[in-house]
């Protein structure tokens, strides 16, 4: 068999890295795009020890003609749309960027596989932000959505996007619709990296605060090199299905919190402070994900729970110099 090529729109973000070590561990010829491929510095591709395997080209994802001309260059057998503004928090300051960059940059990505008439399948990354909140019951494909930011309006725009491009024009495009997935390689602007760098640090220091805001929420947390497998396997499949792909288990923060703290023997409580000033305007109260047909039709299964994930990113964050 030829050597397939993957194109992965957004590599330097976390999931790009790991999808691209993953597919080059699988044969691909891998390449990755960036607004502006020269002055990124691709910190994730070279944290994991494979910048030097992966073609990067320029490309702005609201522009037509650069994707067009993207997906001339690759040639991609596979695309991954992993791109757009990530952050729920910075939607809420950024709404009209967020929107521009998740679902302009997918109706551009949809519209150059047509217009190019490429055979390519595309993965777009959806997000359990979409369902808003579910009164504690488990989301699955079915699961009606209700955004609660600007950031999972986008995500849903893009996600019915893709659905209506499959079943109108017979692209194979799918959507993974992602429950909270974290790494080391993560910004520390999210909370879970914000936590566990707080935490080591306090440690490392003898003493300290770490500055939160509502602890009640409850989310689905797993670990991001599990699920950029499911990733790849969708697009495996010969029919484009869409996905949930989550552990199945919710936690609050205030758990979270409690077991990063233990993890190095100190007591949360002295250390956290509630601050008001760090509220979304509007916030998920508890997110859990129903993996069960991934796990039918794909024969994906999260191995991470949030007691694994917590004490690998703690094991990380203590390697990285002070």
């Amino acid at each position: 068999m030829s050597q397939k090529t993957a194109l992965i729109c957004g590599i330097s973000g976390q999931d790009g890295a790991y999808l691209a070590q993953l597919l080059l561990q699988r044969g691909y010829r891998v390449v990755g795009t960036s607004r502006d491929a020269s002055n990124n510095r691709f910190s994730n591709l070279h944290a994991l020890g494979i910048s030097d395997q992966v073609e990067t080209i320029s490309m702005s994802h609201v522009d037509f003609r650069s994707v067009a001309q993207a997906i001339k260059t690759a040639e991609p057998d596979e695309v991954y749309n992993l791109a757009g503004q990530s952050s729920v928090g910075l939607s809420f300051q950024q709404p009209v960027e967020t929107l521009d960059s998740i679902a302009v940059g997918t109706i551009n990505l949809l519209e150059a596989l047509r217009f190019t008439n490429s055979s390519a399948r595309i993965y777009q990354a959806s997000s359990s932000e979409c369902f808003g909140n579910t009164e504690g019951q488990a989301a699955d494909e079915d699961t009606p959505f209700h955004p609660r930011s600007p950031y999972a309006t986008a995500k849903a725009a893009a996600h019915w996007t893709v659905a209506n491009y499959r079943d109108a024009y017979g692209l194979h495009a799918c959507s993974g619709i992602l429950f909270n997935h974290e790494s080391p390689l993560r910004p520390e602007r999210f909370v879970t990296r914000k936590i566990i760098c707080g935490v080591v640090r306090i440690a490392r220091d003898g003493g300290g605060e770490l500055h939160l805001g509502a602890l009640s929420i409850a989310r689905d947390w797993g670990w991001a090199p599990e699920y950029v497998e499911a990733m790849w396997r969708m697009l495996q499949s010969d029919t484009p299905r869409d996905y949930v792909i989550a552990t199945g288990q919710s936690h609050s923060l205030r758990d979270f919190c409690h077991a990063a703290f233990a993890e190095l023997d100190l007591e949360m409580e002295n250390h956290v402070v509630s601050d008001a000033s760090l509220l979304r305007p509007s916030e998920i109260s508890v997110s859990t994900g129903n993996p069960d047909r991934a796990t039918r039709e794909l024969g994906w299964t999260a191995k991470t729970d949030m007691a694994g994930v917590i004490q690998k990113l703690i094991a990380a964050e203590r390697t990285i110099p002070s």
